[in-house]
């Protein structure tokens, strides 16, 4: 590939980022402290993002899949969505806010496939290069983090009017990027390919089976962590909160270093099981830390989000693909997103946003919330997990590498 596309391939998943980190970690600090909503209303807002991601794989298989250059799709998704997110700052209604970042998630969550899409089509060696190129979304995760924390602005609207700027450099930045047809363009589509629905027979193994379910559970938690982490944190007037938590993603790229070395050495099982702790561990932090003299408690659940979040989703959309057959590696890959990033997301989104109410007391216009309460059972709930995974996922499958051959559905 030539170096000067490699540069505008990173540049891309760079901005791409750096348009999600703009106002996702912020957001429920936004809607809880600014505009006052309350944890269910939060929560049923972070849910558009997992609406969203399932609603994404029917626009990319039916339209821009098959119609449209990929690059065009990008710059007019982006375009729209900065101008949705500018409206997101005048809106101070939950109705109006809710149907505003829906309509907005709508429009940028297919382009985080596309973007892959885009890279993958351009590569020879996929294996070698696509990390080298990915990682840079990470880092421009990391930037937009720092840099909002650093201007103290979390509970403002700027992370939303920095997210639409740097929407609209995107859209522009889109029309220089390498020319990608539509792949699939003369295919024939269905809505089991969309969705993934052909894996469904892998379900009939006990160990994938029981996979899948933990996968949707663990997004429970997940949930917890990034709809109200930053919120909780700026409740307790932590400075810099979105610069701290940034370092979270600054662990996540030591860990995917780190990952095919440990893949080789431990079996799926245990890794799931570590990542589940980890979970349980970082939350058990976040209820006991305090801004003065344990704020140690903080920076580590932070850190730890490289063990959580590589050792169960990355460990488990590798182990995915090396349980599926090589013609449902596709199918498979797009089953577990939409059980994971969709379903499991969307549940997870409105459980943790009652979940703050459940913990929340009003006297008057005040609002006291039990924040240690909260993150105490999100622990509970990510150990509860753990022994389901110990309990009844029995592989001891390793992956020696993702393109292991799949074992035989008989076995």
């Amino acid at each position: 590939m030539p170096i000067a596309d490699r540069i505008r391939l990173s540049l891309m998943m760079f901005l791409n980022y750096v348009i999600w980190g703009s106002w996702y970690v912020t957001l429920g600090a936004y809607l809880t402290i600014t505009l006052k909503f309350t944890g269910t209303e939060t929560g049923a807002v972070f849910g558009t993002t997992a609406l969203a991601c399932m609603i994404s794989p029917f626009f990319i298989g039916l339209i821009a899949d098959r119609f449209f250059a990929s690059e065009r799709v990008l710059a007019a998704l982006h375009l729209l969505g900065a101008v949705l997110l500018f409206f997101v700052t005048k809106a101070t209604s939950f109705g109006a806010v809710y149907a505003l970042m829906f309509a907005y998630c709508l429009c940028y969550f297919p382009t985080i496939a596309l973007t892959n899409s885009l890279t993958l089509q351009h590569l020879k060696d996929t294996g070698r290069d696509f990390p080298l190129i990915r990682v840079f979304g990470t880092l421009g995760w990391i930037a937009i983090g720092v840099t909002i924390g650093r201007l103290g602005v979390e509970t403002s609207t700027v992370p939303f009017l920095l997210a639409a700027g740097a929407s609209v450099v995107m859209s522009i930045f889109s029309l220089t990027l390498p020319h990608t047809p539509p792949p699939s363009k003369d295919q024939s589509v269905t809505l089991r390919r969309i969705l993934g629905l052909d894996a469904l027979v892998m379900l009939k193994r006990p160990s994938f089976a029981v996979f899948a379910v933990a996968s949707i559970l663990a997004c429970i938690p997940l949930t917890f962590y990034f709809s109200f982490t930053n919120a909780y944190l700026n409740s307790l007037h932590v400075p810099n909160a979105a610069g701290k938590m940034a370092l979270g993603q600054a662990s996540e790229v030591v860990m995917m270093i780190l990952m095919p070395f440990i893949l080789r050495r431990v079996t799926v099982r245990s890794i799931l099981i570590m990542g589940l702790l980890a979970w349980s561990v970082r939350y058990l932090l976040l209820a006991y830390g305090n801004p003065g003299s344990d704020i140690w408690m903080f920076y580590v659940a932070i850190l730890l989000h490289g063990i959580c979040y590589d050792f169960f989703f990355m460990t488990g959309q590798l182990y995915t693909d090396r349980e599926a057959p090589a013609n449902l590696r596709s199918a498979a890959q797009g089953l577990i997103t939409f059980l994971t990033y969709g379903v499991g997301m969307l549940i997870g989104s409105l459980i943790s946003g009652r979940a703050v109410d459940y913990f929340s007391h009003t006297v008057g216009t005040e609002v006291t919330r039990n924040w240690q309460a909260f993150w105490a059972s999100s622990a509970v709930s990510a150990f509860v997990i753990l022994l389901l995974i110990a309990i009844f996922f029995r592989s001891r499958a390793k992956i020696v590498s993702p393109n292991v051959a799949s074992e035989s559905l008989a076995t």
